[in-house]
């Protein structure tokens, strides 16, 4: 995979995750909440389409992640911004910030954990597949 291979995949991450929510106001959130009989049907569909959005990253960074590298993926972006905090490159008072940095290391995982099975193959030369019972 190349680097726009990658870059694409987080990309699609980074709208989603964005798309909703944002501290800018103009998100599913802001859309949904509270939740109203006004468009009811086409607020519906819209967050059923997030879902099966989320479903398919969510599915495909377990599948080629699995629940160990996640942890250690959100534990090095945690102390990455640890470390930002603590040397003072980054300032956490406002709380918008901290929602752009939760917004950007989410999809970074997501883009990460979609894109991973590509990394490893280039890697190690193997192949993920899915486990298939034959008769």
């Amino acid at each position: 995979m190349s680097l726009s291979g990658f870059l694409l995949r987080w990309l699609f991450a980074l709208v989603l995750v964005f798309a909703t929510f944002n501290p800018s106001g103009y998100s599913l959130f802001h859309w949904v909440w509270p939740f109203t009989d006004e468009q009811l049907p086409l607020k519906i569909l819209v967050i059923i389409l997030f879902f099966a959005s989320y479903l398919f990253y969510v599915s495909a960074t377990v599948k080629s992640l699995g629940v160990l590298g996640i942890i250690i993926l959100f534990a090095l972006c945690g102390t990455l911004i640890w470390l930002f905090v603590d040397q003072g490159w980054l300032d956490l008072s406002n709380s918008g910030i901290l929602s752009w940095i939760m917004i950007f290391i989410i999809s970074t995982v997501l883009g990460i954990g979609i894109s991973w099975s590509h990394f490893k193959k280039r890697i190690t030369g193997q192949f993920d597949t899915d486990d298939v019972e034959t008769n």
